[in-house]
């Protein structure tokens, strides 16, 4: 199954909540307040494996959450933090954003291991809030909430070198010849349907990694076949081998082919036309009367481009000792960088306690109505009781920006607020 692509939903943990304790001791009836801290909620780790090289784990399972923290507890005792969850993936995947298509993170050159989600912090205890005046406070630090993304886990293989070309022009042949890499071969189309990677090995020490990316057709930068699903391993390559069917053995004329693979290249990304190109005239062994001919014209229409023609048989191997020195002279001149992907997409603006709230104006009574999921949690965790506490939930108000969106709708001094159940005028 061709796996180089999924899409997962990713969660880090919430903090959690701080305590509200007293000291309660034999002889200290009257104690301090003595609430922990919640713990911290644990992040989502995006780990390269080199032993990887598809996503097919992530066809099985869709959801991956990190543990939360757990809440503080009586004696200043700090809550147990969230454990983490290490999602290990192969080098070259990138990591979108599933509704804008933003990069979050490539796990690619350096980027090793990544923390993409951070867990939320744990909440503050009651003993953060004590002050000369209130010295018993009764209210305690809500966790923050971690983050919830949808994501979309893309592989773009890595490697020097790519073949491209036309359903069997011979990519996989020429690959297992000079690798170690051991394609299935065989005389149809989409033979291959996952892109292989082999490293050849050149005389002198040195080498290269080739991809064998899976054959085009016409429209594969339009999604057609599994086109979007190749070309996408093409951008990180440094070089391309076309490999055309020189013979024309199965009735394709090879002037038109490399036009036609590099019509598909451009519409699917332009900058991939900007890397070093090299023609492999392939099968050249089945037609040997026409060998001088073929390559007389091949030469003509490319070389004056800067497109070095080599003949060669994948088969016989006839011709690739000086097809491999080309390239890997190609190699050593390349100046660009690899390619990595720049972030994006930031999960940190996107944090559950920064989830939208709603103000209307109760058409009955006039009075300002505000509700929302990051209100009502806060609600449930301060004492407004009290004066500090109610005093922390109207800071929280106006750092939120709720206080300025009702000024905005018309909110007047002495004007009725209700968020659920708790019902107060306003007062600056």
């Amino acid at each position: 199954m061709f796996a180089d692509r999924a899409r997962i939903q990713i969660r880090s943990g919430n903090g959690g909540n701080g305590h509200v304790s007293f000291r309660r001791e034999k002889y200290v009836p009257n104690g301090g307040p003595d609430g922990g801290d919640g713990g911290r909620g644990g992040d989502v780790i995006f780990q390269v494996d080199e032993g990887l090289n598809t996503l097919m784990d992530f066809r099985h399972r869709r959801k991956y959450f990190a543990q939360n923290g757990e809440e503080g507890g009586k004696k200043r005792c700090h809550g147990k933090d969230g454990a983490d969850i290490i999602l290990k993936v192969p080098e070259g995947t990138v990591i979108r954003e599933a509704e804008s298509g933003k990069v979050v993170a490539d796990m690619s050159g350096e980027n090793k291991r990544l923390v993409v989600l951070k867990g939320g912090k744990g909440g503050l205890g009651n003993m953060h809030f004590a002050t000369s005046k209130m010295q018993a406070p009764k209210y305690a630090q809500p966790g923050k909430s971690g983050i919830e993304l949808d994501v979309i886990l893309e592989l773009k293989s890595i490697a020097d070198v790519g073949l491209v070309g036309f359903p069997n022009v011979g990519k996989s042949t020429l690959l297992s010849r000079v690798s170690n890499a051991q394609p299935k071969i065989a005389n149809y189309h989409f033979t291959t349907i996952d892109p292989n990677l082999g490293v050849v090995d050149l005389p002198g020490g040195g080498g290269f990694v080739m991809a064998d990316i899976p054959g085009l057709i016409e429209g594969a930068a339009d999604g057609v076949g599994l086109g979007h699903d190749f070309l996408r391993h093409i951008e990180r390559t440094k070089v391309l081998i076309h490999i055309l069917d020189a013979a024309s053995t199965e009735g394709r004329d090879p002037v038109e082919d490399f036009y036609g693979i590099n019509k598909e290249l451009e519409s699917y990304n332009p900058d991939i036309l900007k890397k070093p190109q090299v023609i492999a005239a392939n099968k050249l062994d089945a037609v040997p009367d026409q060998k001088d001919e073929i390559m007389q014209r091949l030469r003509k229409e490319f070389e004056p481009q800067g497109i070095p023609v080599f003949p060669i048989s994948a088969v016989t191997g006839e011709g690739v000792k000086e097809l491999l020195s080309a390239v890997s002279k190609k190699l050593s001149e390349f100046s660009g960088e690899p390619t990595v992907y720049q972030p994006e997409y930031d999960p940190e603006y996107h944090r559950f306690d920064d989830e939208p709230y709603e103000v209307t104006i109760d058409p009955e009574d006039g009075a300002f109505v505000v509700e929302g999921p990051k209100i009502e949690k806060m609600l449930g965790f301060t004492n407004l009781e009290s004066e500090k506490g109610f005093a922390f939930f109207q800071k929280f108000m106006k750092e939120n920006g709720i206080i300025d969106k009702m000024k905005e709708m018309g909110l007047q001094e002495g004007d009725t607020v209700r968020l659920y159940d708790l019902v107060f005028e306003y007062y600056d």
